[in-house]
């Protein structure tokens, strides 16, 4: 990953965590190590999806359901894992995503 990388993905990490209280979205825990999931997969954005609308702070209990999610596309098992359900908890949409991927690349 080349510096710039780096530091885009470092630049995700600490605005999604800041802008979700450092708090998972889905459970509310507080005490745990959260991961910045991606909530569309970053191969299926431009540039990686590296993007506040496309993050969002989960617990690793819940970043599992959602990577389940990403792999099976099922939600009979995890209901609220959905992209969409995602997107809504913070006021984001695939779309906003994409389209600030797209900006996205003139930094990358």
């Amino acid at each position: 990953m080349g510096k710039n990388k780096k530091l885009i993905r470092e630049l995700f990490r600490s605005k999604v965590f800041e802008r979700d209280g450092y708090v998972c979205r889905v459970c509310f825990k507080t005490s745990e190590v959260l991961d910045a999931h991606h909530i569309t997969d970053r191969n299926e954005m431009p540039n990686g999806g590296y993007v506040l609308e496309n993050g969002i702070s989960l617990c690793s209990e819940c970043h599992l359901k959602a990577e389940h999610f990403h792999i099976t596309e099922k939600t009979k098992h995890f209901p609220n894992f959905h992209p969409d359900d995602l997107y809504s908890l913070i006021n984001s949409s695939f779309e906003k995503a994409w389209n600030a991927s797209q900006a996205l690349s003139s930094y990358i």
